[in-house]
């Protein structure tokens, strides 16, 4: 008996133990390679996984299986597993699954949707927007949906598109009737993310408190504000607890939404992102909106452009958000050609805040605080810097258990930014008996200023001020402050200005591709808001709103999708590169001052790398003059001059015959709308690019080119003279380096921009250009 016990026991042991050493493996298979016996790819797969399950642990887990985006499986394997599986001849590729990040009411008039200035072929943008428009389907890969949000009511909305194939989930906490003609359709994808928590529990949220179910509900906020900003009908008397106050409505207010939870408490895994656009191409989207994103990968192991490819050949309109990592260089993410790379502005509305300090000067910041305040009475200022008090070397940046509530109690603690978040930092202060915050940034964020619902009594200063203020703090004998509150402000002056933590280029995985694309708005974005969480997003924050202020490039992104479903809806045959081209060539690279776009990071000018072809501009891109528009088999040509294997090409592609007998000499030469010249050694580069005629039948064209004195350019033919509507004409543009010179400041990451300008009376076709120089070691 006692040996029988001990070999259960060890037996037990050895099956925990590889259910322990599993992990969720995403596995690309030789789709043309399923025998005839299989009647399906799903149970083809399934036999691959019964053919290397260990003896004493018979099942491995088949997750997903992957048939539009994708052509392969997400299952729970554990290493020598999935070994072996690379050892098929029929497998292409095994990869562990990869975790990304979310990359966390103006908008309209702001960007002039409802001005009523701007025409298209005798429609009001207002007009357009109310009648085809609801024919567009906009999905978005995101935390979910909060359905009773007022942002998605369907009054007056006609019957769903009988195209539609996509449906509303049952789950603990949502129901199917939960979805009307509005919010057509909601699923979730959780398995990766329960693999990684544990192998079928962890869920919860960035709220605790909140309990998260395995639905399509949003209990984090995200997805509810990413989706209202692309598509959310109009709702007045919209605020967050009074900021803001007007009607909130998205880019593309008349347009379905169809929400796709692919993001949990612990972030958004590859596998279940890649389950999520495989249902929203089979279901029918037009557009795919992706606030999410990891780092830089090659292309045929970036789960998102991979299945971004096959969306985009579908011709479903592709937009990402650009990243968070700004203003670091080459912090981009989502840079595949094929997918709008998206980075964030600032609008023309600011929160004003202000602090006054005892030495009787005044500084201006930010602020979405809404409580009591403190009045105009001062309180003592302390700044805990490690080598100014007894405070926790980390008390200057108000980190949690850093604060010594003797010394701040009843005072106003200076923060500095980073680290934690910034309504974390409140928190913190509060905890410890602080009654107000100045949080000042730091040289990384520069004169950036983000405004934050925060629990106490809070104002947000630039680096600039943030040191004036720490050094009265640290230098005065009896530092004091009081803390007041401006509400909203409009029309300030400069706007937009390139966001600080918007990521920049140059793109690492193919530096001829110029990222971003462009900007739109992504700071202190106000839309709907889920009533499971409170604005700041902590625990502690009781409050609830319908609708939220946040920042990010989470936001610009949206903002994208729903404009680019506005184009789509007035040109329901142009190709998702044809109107990512349209938004581009016509953004604009001036400020409401009528000077060039700054950069808020240091209130320098802001650069392609920063706002690619510059900030979106509607009105302009519903008629644009002239496309750069681009083929899927272009798409291949491109892939092909890349440093990849065949196999790679035909990873990312999923067509078993492509075989790379057409190819570009250089990947720059793909038809792109931007240009990024990279000399090398070289001194000439020499590119072609095909415009076509989308404006009058009858046009001429003729070209601009402004840049640095040290790059020659020359373009033939100067002039384009169009004779018909949809007329393609071809021009060659030769770049020269001038001076050689420049080769060692490029070891430094310097370059240069310029532009190239197609124009008549009527069209300014702009593409903006980049340079670099670089040695090949």
């Amino acid at each position: 008996m006692t040996m029988v016990i001990k070999s259960l026991i060890f037996l037990l042991i050895i099956n925990l133990a590889c259910a322990l050493a599993k992990q969720t493996y995403i596995v690309h298979m030789n789709h043309h390679k399923k025998p005839n016996s299989f009647p399906t790819h799903h149970q083809w797969y399934a036999s691959h996984l019964q053919s290397i399950a260990h003896s004493d642990d018979p099942t491995s887990v088949l997750l997903y299986t992957y048939t539009e985006s994708y052509h392969g499986f997400a299952a729970a394997l554990d290493p020598h597993q999935a070994e072996s599986l690379r050892r098929s001849d029929s497998v292409l590729g095994v990869y562990e699954d990869s975790i990304y990040t979310l990359h966390t009411t103006r908008t309209p008039e702001f960007l002039g949707l409802d001005s009523g200035l701007g025409f298209w072929n005798g429609h009001r943008t207002e007009s357009l927007a109310q009648t085809s428009v609801d024919n567009v389907i906009i999905g978005v890969l995101d935390t979910g949906v909060w359905p009773e949000s007022e942002s998605f009511h369907d009054s007056g909305m006609p019957p769903i598109p009988t195209r539609w194939r996509g449906e509303c989930e049952s789950g603990p906490d949502f129901s199917p009737s939960s979805c009307n003609k509005k919010l057509i359709g909601a699923r979730s994808f959780s398995k990766g993310f329960r693999m990684a928590s544990g192998g079928g529990g962890g869920f919860g949220s960035r709220n605790p408190s909140a309990k998260e179910n395995e639905s399509p509900r949003d209990v984090d906020g995200h997805g509810t504000h990413t989706a209202s900003t692309a598509a959310g009908s109009a709702v007045a008397n919209a605020s967050l607890l009074g900021y803001a106050a007007g009607t909130a409505r998205g880019m593309a207010a008349h347009a379905r939404v169809a929400a796709y939870k692919v993001c949990w408490s612990a972030g958004c895994f590859g596998s279940d992102i890649l389950a999520g656009m495989d249902r929203a191409i089979a279901d029918g989207v037009d557009v795919l909106s992706m606030s999410l994103g990891g780092g830089s990968a090659p292309y045929y192991r970036d789960t998102i452009a991979i299945g971004a490819f096959t969306a985009t050949e579908r011709g479903i309109f592709v937009s990402c958000s650009a990243g968070n990592s700004g203003p670091g260089r080459a912090s981009l993410a989502n840079v595949a050609p094929w997918v709008t790379t998206v980075g964030a502005g600032t609008l023309d509305r600011d929160f004003p805040a202000y602090a006054q300090l005892g030495n009787g000067k005044r500084f201006a910041g930010v602020s979405l605080y809404s409580g009591a305040g403190m009045g105009a009475r001062s309180v003592g200022l302390v700044y805990a810097k490690e080598n100014n008090s007894s405070s926790s070397s980390s008390g200057n940046m108000c980190l949690p258990g850093s604060l010594e509530p003797g010394r701040v109690r009843g005072k106003v603690v200076l923060c500095d930014r980073g680290i934690n978040a910034r309504v974390e930092k409140g928190a913190v202060v509060r905890d410890a008996g602080g009654v107000g915050m100045i949080l000042a940034n730091t040289a990384a964020s520069g004169e950036e200023l983000v405004a934050d619902s925060h629990l106490i009594p809070a104002v947000a200063v630039g680096r600039k001020v943030g040191d004036l203020i720490r050094a009265y703090a640290s230098n005065d004998a009896n530092p004091t402050a009081a803390l007041t509150f401006g509400g909203t402000v409009l029309n300030v002056k400069p706007s937009p200005v390139v966001a600080a933590f918007s990521s920049r280029g140059p793109n690492l995985v193919t530096p001829q591709i110029l990222k971003p694309d462009l900007i739109g708005p992504g700071v202190n974005i106000l839309a709907a808001w889920s009533d499971a969480v409170g604005p700041t997003g902590l625990a502690k924050d009781s409050r609830r709103t319908k609708f939220n202020i946040m920042s990010g490039t989470s936001m610009s992104c949206p903002h994208i999708s729903g404009l680019a479903g506005l184009i789509k809806a007035a040109h329901q045959d142009w190709s998702p590169s044809a109107i990512r081209s349209a938004l581009m060539t016509t953004a604009y690279t001036l400020d409401n001052t009528g000077s060039p776009l700054r950069d808020a990071s240091e209130g320098q000018l802001s650069n392609a790398w920063a706002h690619g072809s510059g900030h979106v501009d509607p009105q302009k891109a519903l008629n644009p003059g002239l496309v750069y528009d681009i083929k899927t088999d272009d798409y291949i040509a491109f892939l092909c001059s890349l440093d990849y294997t065949i196999d790679h090409v035909r990873m990312i592609t999923k067509r078993p015959n492509v075989t790379c007998a057409r190819r570009f000499a250089d990947p720059g030469q793909l038809n792109y709308p931007s240009f990024s010249v990279m000399f090398g050694n070289k001194r000439v580069i020499r590119y072609t690019r095909e415009l076509t005629n989308v404006g009058p039948a009858s046009a001429t064209y003729d070209v601009t080119v402004t840049g640095p004195k040290t790059v020659g350019v020359t373009v033939k033919p100067s002039r384009l003279v169009f004779s018909e509507f949809g007329q393609k004409l071809r021009y060659t543009v030769t770049f020269v380096s001038i001076s050689r010179s420049n080769i060692g400041n490029a070891r430094m990451g310097r370059a240069e921009f310029g532009s190239l300008v197609w124009s008549n009376k009527e069209h300014q076709v702009k593409s903006p250009v980049s340079y670099q120089w670089t040695l090949q070691m």
